[in-house]
């Protein structure tokens, strides 16, 4: 039985991936767990220079998730490239380097500012909002995506993935502008807006008022989208949104996902997590799977 996946030219040893500001850059969880049983993690989104992230409460539970308002606080790509990869760089599994910026400019310039990092994937957060444009975000309409992809296709050669909002109308046209612009592959979906009020204090929970919705609520939605996504592009597809458990990886992956990315769950269970690459064997040997590049696409 095969649990490794090929992912554009990268063989991950299973399909999970670590997603991006769930698991900060894998240094707290090494202490406790074997973090090469994953194939791979995407680091805590980098900006070109530090932040410090939003102020007042930023992780509010819900019955079937959690919302945040962390606000990218990160050292900076700066910070990154000269303490924190030369620690990590090692590590036997695929390395996934998030990138977010407030205007193309300075998407470009953190791009730049880490290109000499040997790392195997560039994430494109596209769900920043562009400052130049009143705050909408780069992904919300196909002309800004394609245009932002684009230029960072001219930037630099290392293979370049898009993680799109759930945000849009039509997510298979967002995902088709970037295949057009030069992406290699498509990541999805982010976290869904949403609000919380805290009924005590009569107040809206966050100070930006609206956060991001992710874990098992949005799983649902996060696996249409990854099916519309594969019906648009020809290119690979990572999915992400509520998974938790081995037969929800077997679920995406049928979708049309080539691999996944689990990140509230680590939050709730890491324990589980790290069981699930077994699980995905027991379970190929019961249905007589001999590779679970047998199953993607599917349905």
């Amino acid at each position: 039985m095969k649990t490794s996946i090929k992912f554009l030219d990268l063989e991950l040893k299973n399909p999970i991936i670590a997603a991006s500001g769930t698991f900060g850059f894998g240094e707290e969880y090494a202490e406790y767990y074997d973090i090469e049983k994953l194939g791979g993690i995407s680091y805590k989104g980098l900006t070109l220079d530090p932040r410090d992230g939003n102020e007042g409460i930023r992780v509010w539970e819900t019955p079937a998730g959690m919302m945040n308002s962390v606000g990218l606080e990160n050292p900076g790509v700066d910070a990154f490239a000269s303490d924190i990869w030369p620690r990590i760089q090692d590590r036997n599994l695929i390395s996934v380097v998030n990138v977010g910026g407030s205007t193309l400019e300075t998407y470009l310039e953190a791009i730049r500012r880490l290109d000499h990092c040997d790392y195997d994937i560039l994430e494109l957060n596209i769900s920043c909002p562009n400052v130049k444009a009143g705050g909408m975000a780069f992904g919300t309409e196909a002309k800004s995506a394609e245009r932002i992809t684009r230029a960072v296709r001219m930037t630099t050669q290392k293979r370049l993935m898009v993680k799109l909002s759930p945000n849009v109308g039509n997510i298979g046209e967002i995902a088709k502008a970037c295949e057009a612009g030069g992406a290699d592959a498509i990541s999805l979906i982010n976290t869904v807006q949403a609000m919380a009020i805290d009924t005590k204090s009569r107040q809206i929970v966050f100070n930006n008022t609206y956060a991001g919705l992710s874990g098992p609520a949005i799983r649902p939605i996060a696996l249409r989208m990854v099916h519309q996504t594969a019906k648009a592009v020809k290119i690979p597809i990572v999915g992400m949104g509520g998974i938790t458990n081995a037969d929800e990886v077997i679920q995406f992956l049928m979708a049309g996902a080539s691999a996944v990315q689990i990140g509230t769950a680590f939050f709730t269970n890491p324990n589980q997590i790290f069981r699930i690459p077994a699980e995905l064997e027991m379970w190929m040997e019961k249905e007589g799977i001999r590779s679970l590049e047998e199953i993607i696409g599917i349905v």
